[in-house]
């Protein structure tokens, strides 16, 4: 009894000092709808490289809650949860395919720097993507871990974790891993121009009487962005190593790490430029650029580029007309075989959106795709190279 009183003590005083004043932060992405083809169902060609407009087929959501749980003496403690919840949206009941892809505690104002940020649990942890593509060219979000960031260093934030990131090895027996991963970030340029520098080094830590086949790997990032009045422009530049070196021709960005060995001789870079323009008052053009090669990779060598733009047209506040085109070329060589492929889509979309904004979301667009592997046959079961499809589709963010 001394003990529950003990407890409950503890807790009424936590409340007192008003540790769960704060209200919930609701926030979340969501999209699904529904398109046919002649294939029957919807069809969805390779969104990574050739964009995701009209080339999205399944119902995905993420939601996630968010409060402040103490605020006192500028020291803040929040607490970040997010459930991601993945189907192909072709049944009302569809079974169990939830994920807890965040949780994890975050306090600031613990040190004289108050804005740095001490944290520790599961996160998604400072992701860089491309919207048009769906592609995180660096994205080392792995299990539970912690660090510290926004660290003031000069003139910019230092930001360090550490994560686990298991896998398996080429037997199938589970490898211990773990990401550390640091971060530059606010080096001042020219006019409206900034800096990024990133490094994630991925490693294993042997269990009793276990070898592990991977090497270690690293994966160094440079984004350099530029403002401008009508928009935004990044250019990035990554090198890899080991796993990370295969990634970097196969559209990985560090969320997984191959544990078998296969790549331990690989490495590899890529250049990539991506950004949103707006031309007038009626235009905006997204668009983005790849060029990446890899080397000694178990696959070969690999040499790959794509390239979207995404221009829309505004009608007025809330109707939009959007067209997206894409391309991309691979080419493998192995053992003196060299394998290539290629493909394209071309899509038309009228859309109606919270706003005129290129970002401005909810949207409920209604399209047509159309498909074509330069390459070999992938549509119709094999037996034809080009595709169309239509269909209606939601998006939104909050």
């Amino acid at each position: 009894m001394k003990k529950v009183s003990l407890i409950a003590a503890a807790v009424a005083a936590s409340l007192s000092a008003g540790a769960f004043a704060a209200a919930v932060d609701f926030h979340g992405y969501a999209r699904g709808g529904v398109g046919l083809s002649g294939e029957g169902e919807h069809v969805t060609y390779e969104k990574n490289k050739v964009g995701r407009l009209g080339n999205e087929s399944d119902l995905y959501s993420e939601i996630g809650l968010n409060a402040e749980l103490y605020n006192q003496n500028d020291v803040t403690f929040k607490l970040e949860s997010l459930v991601a919840y993945g189907q192909s949206g072709n049944n009302n009941w569809e079974g169990n395919a939830n994920a807890l892809r965040v949780m994890n505690v975050q306090a600031q104002g613990l040190f004289s720097d108050k804005e740095a940020v001490l944290w520790a649990g599961q996160r998604y942890y400072q992701r860089k993507d491309i919207h048009i593509t769906d592609f995180y060219f660096l994205d080392t979000s792995g299990g539970a871990g912690g660090g510290i960031e926004n660290l003031s260093v000069g003139g910019g934030k230092l930001s360090v974790a550490l994560m686990h990131d298991d896998g398996a090895d080429s037997n199938g027996d589970t490898v211990s891993g773990y990401t550390f991963d640091a971060r530059y970030a606010g080096i001042d340029l020219w006019a409206d121009a900034n800096l990024e520098l990133a490094v994630a080094y991925d490693f294993a830590s042997e269990a009793e009487g276990q070898t592990v086949e991977a090497d270690d790997g690293v994966l160094l990032t440079a984004v350099l962005g530029q403002g401008m009045s009508n928009g935004f422009n990044q250019t990035v530049l990554q090198y890899g190593t080991s796993s990370y070196g295969k990634q970097m021709a196969t559209y990985g960005g560090g969320g997984w790490y191959d544990r078998s060995g296969g790549n331990n001789d690989a490495d590899g870079f890529r250049i990539i430029n991506w950004g949103v323009t707006g031309f007038g008052e009626s235009w905006e053009v997204g668009h983005t650029v790849m060029y990446a090669q890899a080397s000694d990779t178990d696959s070969g060598d690999i040499t790959a580029y794509n390239a979207v733009v995404r221009p829309m047209y505004k009608w007025d506040d809330h109707m939009k007309t959007i067209f997206e085109a894409g391309y991309f070329a691979d080419e493998t060589k192995q053992s003196g075989t060299t394998t290539d492929t290629s493909g394209s889509k071309l899509t038309i979309a009228q859309a109606w959106s919270a706003g005129s904004s290129f970002w401005a979301r909810p949207e409920i667009r209604v399209y047509g795709s159309y498909f074509m592997d330069h390459e070999a046959d992938s549509f119709a079961n094999g037996t034809d190279d080009t595709e169309f499809s239509v269909g209606i589709q939601m998006e939104a963010w909050w």
